[in-house]
């Protein structure tokens, strides 16, 4: 072995190297503060290892980036362990750069001869910074999409040459495929380059200049091993342990998440996303842009920032008097306690801020279901995860019809997705339509002249609130026995998924139902079933509830086999090209709970 060794080291000299490495001199013994250094060192190899090995499973498009990300997050064994330790590292990165920039100046190891090793550590920020706002992009979901728009839109505010760079970096006027590119070959290709050659020499310089003591140490120096080296592993464990609670906490409290990083829906343009926010290091900056009226934001985003960072940078040349070194400690720790403010006030008012909190549920919502749509037996189709969510009728479903609906009707009393509508209610509540309990109402003389059915409408004095109130309302048991036969026939004509054991189960009551329909009950006396009928007035029932007759409904309710002419303002939806016909799909189908589910465990 040692032969071995002889003919290594004479060939490399790396017994001199590890020499240099872990005997080096340091000025007043070892520091806890000292290991900030190495500490940087460990995130960024993590940053390398993990990236290039997320490298190896990621397909830069924006038809198959969200896809292959969600393929490893979820269907690679320790995907999630993979991205976790990527996504919380670029996490934790700016703090440990924060605290080792703090260091490097109470220290004094800015000044002569290492000016130029402090400002290669300032553009070691500035790149790091630069790789965590491209990496947000690449996994093309929601979150980081409408996140990279607002870190590009203070991009723009730049003067003369904002505008340009948001081009050349966003690949045109639009985001799309050659955004995702451009994001994918500054962060993986050009941006390690630079940062390992900034790295080298950042190395070179140090070695050059060696360890800066603490200028008032009465500690005698030390080599660097054992001391110093022993407090910097435990410092790296440090971030080891914060990082693998971090990817799993939430198995830890129970709490809603996933294992490893998030990964919202698949970006989607026309579909914003209102809680859209920076990260978090950045999140400073968009809270301070606030406090600028729309035409004074270049103070707030370049010109202030500016003098801070020229400050910084000239730090060097201020601190030459003790006076200029205490200037120098206190204005970085005035900046950090003033992002962190700023930062504090931005999270602070988020919490508070309820339209921003439905915003993320919503888009948890909508992460959880694509996840479920994508692990149907149909999969991701050609056109990318996408197109899931916007052909499902439980996603799409509600937001039409808070959109084209809510105006006159209610779901459940709300606008679909949950919020209250200030317009008052002016037609019926179509929650559960087509079900035998929404007809139970109905037929209820207590509830058919409510506002959930005619009660706000000009049917309400028509002749069905009348038929109900009148003599449904005088029925004897064995009466009222018969009408439940008929509600149960008439609801099978929906055809509803909730509802399919119910209907076998009954079916002889459904075919006696139709029967009474026609004679006992008199329904037949205005509607017509399953029988074609010249004098009927109201509604045809055949098929009622069912996706094609509500389809039907949607597109023009004032056919004569709907309302005719009694029709209360409800719009031709289909006719007057209101809404597509994918989109009166998406209604029909949503309100009638008709979409997929996966099998339960």
């Amino acid at each position: 072995m040692k032969g071995a060794l002889d003919w290594l080291d004479q060939r490399t000299g790396f017994r001199q190297l590890v020499e240099d490495l872990f005997f080096a001199n340091i000025p007043g013994g070892s520091r806890w503060r000292y290991a900030t250094g190495t500490a940087v060192i460990f995130c960024i190899f993590i940053q390398f290892v993990t990236g290039v090995a997320l490298w190896l499973s990621y397909s830069p498009s924006t038809q198959t980036a969200w896809e292959s990300v969600n393929y490893l997050q979820n269907h690679v064994a320790g995907g999630w362990m993979l991205r976790g330790l990527h996504h919380y590292t670029a996490q934790i990165l700016p703090v440990v750069l924060a605290l080792h920039l703090m260091q490097v100046v109470i220290g004094g190891a800015y000044k002569a001869p290492r000016e130029v090793n402090f400002w290669f550590t300032l553009l070691l920020i500035q790149v790091v910074l630069f790789m965590a706002l491209t990496g947000y992009q690449l996994p093309w979901d929601q979150k980081g999409f409408w996140a990279t728009k607002v870190a590009m839109n203070i991009l723009g505010i730049v003067p003369v040459i904002g505008q340009k760079l948001q081009t050349i970096l966003i690949g045109g006027p639009d985001y799309g495929q050659l955004t995702l590119t451009r994001f994918f070959g500054i962060h993986a290709g050009i941006l390690p380059g630079t940062l390992i050659a900034l790295l080298i020499i950042h190395a070179y310089l140090f070695r050059r200049h060696g360890f800066k003591g603490a200028q008032s140490s009465r500690k005698p120096d030390a080599p660097f091993w054992p001391d110093q080296a022993l407090r910097n592993a435990v410092v790296c464990l440090a971030i080891a342990a914060t990082l693998s609670f971090l990817i799993v906490r939430h198995r830890l409290f129970g709490t809603s998440g996933p294992l490893g990083a998030e990964l919202g829906a698949p970006a989607d343009p026309s579909e914003p996303y209102s809680a859209a926010r920076p990260e978090w290091y950045f999140l400073f900056l968009y809270q301070f842009l606030k406090y600028f009226p729309a035409q004074m934001e270049i103070m707030g985003a370049i010109i202030i920032p500016g003098i801070v960072m020229t400050i910084i940078f000239l730090m060097p040349f201020i601190g030459r008097s003790p006076s200029g070194h205490r200037f120098n400690i206190g204005f970085l720790a005035c900046v950090f306690v003033c992002a962190g403010l700023l930062a504090s006030i931005a999270f602070s008012g988020d919490a508070h801020n309820s339209s921003y909190q439905a915003a993320v549920k919503a888009a948890r919502l909508e992460a959880e279901r694509v996840k479920q749509l994508a692990d149907s037996p149909t999969g991701v189709p050609a056109g990318g995860a996408i197109t899931l969510l916007r052909n499902d009728p439980f996603t799409q479903g509600p937001k039409l019809f808070a959109k084209n609906c809510a105006s006159c009707h209610r779901y459940n009393g709300h606008d679909g997705l949950g919020n209250f509508v200030k317009d008052p209610q002016h037609a019926s509540d179509l929650a559960d339509f087509g079900s035998r309990a929404w007809l139970a109402g109905l037929l209820d003389p207590e509830c058919v002249s409510s506002t959930n059915y005619f009660g706000a409408t000009k049917l309400r004095d028509g002749k069905m609130p009348k038929f109900v109130k009148t003599k449904v309302a005088h029925y004897m048991p064995e009466q009222k026995a018969q009408l439940q036969k008929v509600i149960a026939a008439v609801s099978a004509e929906a055809q509803l998924k909730s509802q399919a054991l119910s209907d076998a189960h009954d079916a002889a009551d459904i075919v006696e139902g139709r029967a009474l329909f026609r004679d006992a009950i008199g329904c037949a006396d205005c509607h017509q079933l399953r029988e074609p009928d010249e004098n009927a007035t109201a509604p045809d029932l055949t098929g009622w509830g069912s996706r094609e007759w509500l389809v039907k409904f949607l597109n023009n309710p004032a056919h004569p086999n709907f309302y005719g002419d009694h029709n209360d303002h409800m719009p031709a939806f289909g006719e007057k090209q209101i809404l597509t016909s994918q989109s009166i799909g998406l209604i029909a189908d949503w309100l009638r709970g008709d979409w997929y589910e996966p099998a339960k465990p």
